[in-house]
């Protein structure tokens, strides 16, 4: 009976431990710390297909759960060329939300990214697949690259945390250092700004049109690209990077060729300019 004593009250102290351990850090009280986000309530489901293995260039990427997942290392983002057009989730792309791009996560899916540059950070829904350039792990939306302060350098260095299935809608928020995640499935998604023309439509322009080709760490590689386009190609330093320049082509939608072009080498991050 002694024994049978002992090893009930070790169960039940056991027990206690555990719920009181769930949602808690240590040296904290119960309940969800701080800085993690709340659950979701009403995740969307894993888009059918999305976890398939796939190639691109000659290199397969096999998608899988990675509820680990916790990596450093370059992002880049896309915007105009893209608005609109469906993501591999079949949501179509809104370069004004708070979305991403990555190769393996699952889709629909929430990350938080830090710029390490300024401690900037976002939650963002995951809903397309890329960037499939050598050495970046995330492609950001418009708004997202703008959250971070990243658009201008064109690519930075980031951490990117997963946290776990996306609600139907929504999802992205900008935080800030003191902030908590928030990201609920009641959370709606940001209101969208005016959605400018996209660039295939936009009106003739009355002088010569350019294409910003995004930054580039190898000014080999942007150079290389260089030769795949008629006309004037620039290659020029920008601090740690290297801007391309294409151009001048005569009107918007022959820039805007030239920026689908750009995209099919994996280049996302290219806009209309009217000055080299």
């Amino acid at each position: 009976m002694r024994i049978v004593r002992v090893m009930v009250i070790a169960a039940a102290a056991l027990a206690a431990s555990a719920c009181a351990s769930v949602g808690a850090r240590p040296g904290q009280g119960g309940g969800r710390p701080a800085d993690s986000p709340p659950p979701v309530t009403d995740p969307a489901p894993i888009v059918p297909g999305t976890l398939r293995s796939y190639q691109i260039r000659g290199r397969w990427y096999r998608p899988a759960e990675q509820p680990d997942y916790d990596e450093v290392g370059l992002a880049s983002w896309y915007g105009d060329a893209f608005h609109g057009r469906p993501t591999a989730t079949g949501e179509p792309f809104d370069m004004h939300a708070l979305t991403a791009a990555h190769k393996t996560l699952p889709l629909p899916g929430l990350v938080e990214v830090t710029n390490l540059a300024n401690g900037r950070r976002v939650v963002l829904r995951i809903n397309d697949r890329g960037p499939f350039v050598e050495g970046r792990i995330i492609d950001l939306s418009r708004a997202a690259a703008d959250a971070l302060d990243l658009r201008q350098a064109g690519v930075g260095r980031v951490r990117v945390r997963y946290i776990g299935r996306a609600p139907r809608l929504g999802g992205g928020q900008a935080l800030t250092p003191a902030t908590a995640v928030a990201a609920t499935a009641s959370t709606p998604p940001p209101a969208p700004s005016p959605s400018p023309a996209p660039a295939s439509t936009l009106p003739v322009a009355s002088g010569p049109v350019w294409v910003r080709g995004g930054a580039f760490l190898d000014r080999a590689q942007a150079e290389r690209l260089a030769a795949d386009f008629p006309g004037v190609a620039a290659v020029r330093r920008d601090g740690e990077v290297f801007r391309l320049t294409l151009g001048p082509y005569p009107d918007a939608a022959t820039a805007a060729r030239a920026i689908r072009g750009l995209a099919d080498r994996g280049v996302r991050a290219a806009e209309v300019a009217d000055a080299p």
